[in-house]
């Protein structure tokens, strides 16, 4: 069974996540999926992509599937990881990834609604990166792209606290492009994508590609980055993501 639903009408593609029995969970399959249906869109050359879920459920995405994360000992987002190469896919697409959000987003579908170019979401949306409530050391990329899209201390309020940003809160920081009536939501997301189709794709491409080399284009020399890995090790070989997986798993709060 297909766990997203994908439509192209008038150069404007559509990826919508369909798997309410996981709360959209980002699981390798569903990611799979989804990155086939991108490789389909740009090959036929689309103007704008809409990446929504299928139905107004409470949830918008669950985040990573945390059944798939190890156990322990091993760097729980590697390059590899499927969430990541998911990311850098919406990234590299040529053309606008436009996130259209209704209901709640966790976890690293937060990480996955940062990467993309443009968002809009009714009064339902809320925004949580959830690493401290598992003990998951995050990745330095994927910091970074909240860095590149929310002031500082924003950031270090999601990563630190992980609880969620209401919906005006979302657009008051940049998280989302507008906060737009659930009924609108649909018609104004769509308008935009059509309004884009009619512009040069030569351009936006060129554009897309210029601000997203520019948005990491930073400093840091080896022996940083090796330290800050060496931090990121000490997590995930600690106890505090030995506990918080286990916790989640067996669904209680994590005492760390």
């Amino acid at each position: 069974m297909a766990l997203i639903q994908t439509k192209c009408s008038e150069n404007i593609a559509t990826i919508a996540f369909d798997n309410y029995s996981k709360r959209n969970a980002l699981s390798a399959a569903l990611i799979a999926e989804t990155i086939a249906a991108l490789e389909q869109f740009k090959a036929r050359s689309v103007r704008a992509v809409v990446l929504r879920s299928a139905a107004n459920e409470n949830i918008w995405s669950a985040g990573h599937d945390v059944s798939e994360l190890p156990k322990a000992d091993i760097d729980p987002l590697p390059y590899s990881d499927p969430l990541e190469e998911l990311l850098r896919a919406v990234k590299a697409f040529p053309s606008p990834v436009i996130a259209l959000v209704h209901g709640s987003v966790w976890g690293g579908a937060c990480d996955l609604i940062m990467s993309c170019d443009l968002v809009f979401g009714d009064e339902t949306c809320a925004f949580a990166i959830t690493p401290a409530k598992i003990g998951l050391p995050y990745n330095v990329a994927g910091l970074l792209n909240f860095l590149s899209r929310v002031p500082l201390t924003i950031a270090k309020e999601m990563f630190f606290s992980a609880d969620l940003i209401s919906a005006r809160r979302a657009e008051h920081v940049g998280i989302i492009n507008e906060l737009v009536p659930a009924s609108d939501l649909e018609a104004r997301v769509y308008a935009l994508a059509k309004t884009i189709a009619t512009r040069s794709p030569q351009a936006i491409r060129a554009s897309k590609e210029a601000m997203r080399v520019l948005s990491e284009a930073v400093a840091i020399n080896p022996g940083t980055y090796e330290r800050l890995q060496g931090l990121r090790r000490e997590v995930y070989f600690g106890r505090d993501y030995r506990e918080g997986i286990r916790a989640f798993m067996e669904k209680r709060a994590a005492k760390f």
